[in-house]
């Protein structure tokens, strides 16, 4: 992936974010954490950008390639030298209704 200007406004910058992030897929799960409901909040600082994200348990065992994941899809999309700090947060925990429609439906799950 050839990294992309950034756009010189925050929402299309964050939405730029957003894209690269789906790219992040859950191995246990295999669907992207953005329709997991596991980005809480692409924050636009001063110094940068701050991406807060979960995971479906704080026992998460693929925690860590999640965050390597992460880290490497924002640094392919992202011009050399943006500031990108990324927050594990636990709080609110992540529950299943956070998923979007697309992941309901990828997992079978149904609101009928």
């Amino acid at each position: 992936m050839e990294p992309l200007p950034i756009p010189t406004s925050a929402p299309s910058a964050r939405e730029q974010i957003r894209e690269a992030l789906q790219h992040v897929i859950d191995p246990e799960i295999g669907v992207n954490i953005v329709d997991l409901g596991l980005v809480y909040d692409i924050e636009q600082r001063t110094e940068g950008w701050r991406i807060a994200l979960t995971m479906t348990s704080p026992a998460c065992p693929m925690g860590q390639s999640i965050l390597d994941d992460v880290h490497a899809v924002i640094d392919a999309a992202l011009q050399v030298g943006t500031i990108v700090d990324i927050d594990l947060v636990w709080e609110p925990p992540w529950q299943p209704e956070m998923m979007s429609d697309a992941a309901r439906d990828a997992l079978g799950w149904s609101d009928d």
